[in-house]
């Protein structure tokens, strides 16, 4: 009699387990669908647009300018801090031609990051006939904001 009503026993456990096994899985369901459905926050939503200059090659820190220098050839994306301000630099390699110029679409300022959008256009065909070629690189200049910067 005492071996069967141990088998009882651990079949009731058993039983007991499965239960609640079953209630773990349909309470992680549920708290996997409550937070799932939760409004994330976007780290890039925009704060404000950010105000910048377009600065000369003239008036480039020495540094800053061997440093493009010497990575013009390829495309680059770098920033440089000087004195309070933060350099954002963009370049894009070396091209067949002349001509180009870049527009810079969007600076901003998220909760984390700081973005820049710029884009290269290419020459018209008056522009790009007999001319050497050309390495077209963007620097901006901003009050210095310590995030990091993403370039777009």
């Amino acid at each position: 009699m005492k071996e069967e009503s141990l088998q009882l026993y651990i079949w009731k456990a058993g039983a007991f387990m499965k239960k609640q096994g079953i209630a773990m899985i349909f309470i992680l369901l549920m708290g996997i669908l409550l937070f799932g459905c939760a409004k994330k926050v976007d780290k890039e939503e925009k704060i404000k647009d950010l105000d910048f200059t377009v600065v000369s090659e003239d008036e480039l820190p020495e540094e800053l300018k061997a440093s493009i220098e010497s990575q013009k050839e390829n495309p680059f994306k770098f920033t440089y801090e000087e004195a309070g301000y933060l350099y954002i630099c963009t370049g894009y390699g070396k091209q067949p031609t002349g001509g180009y110029c870049i527009t810079v679409d969007e600076v901003y300022e998220t909760e984390n990051a700081i973005y820049m959008d710029s884009n290269l256009i290419g020459p018209t065909d008056e522009d790009a006939k007999g001319s050497a070629a050309s390495y077209p690189y963007v620097v901006i200049k901003l009050e210095l904001i310590e995030k990091a910067v993403v370039f777009q």
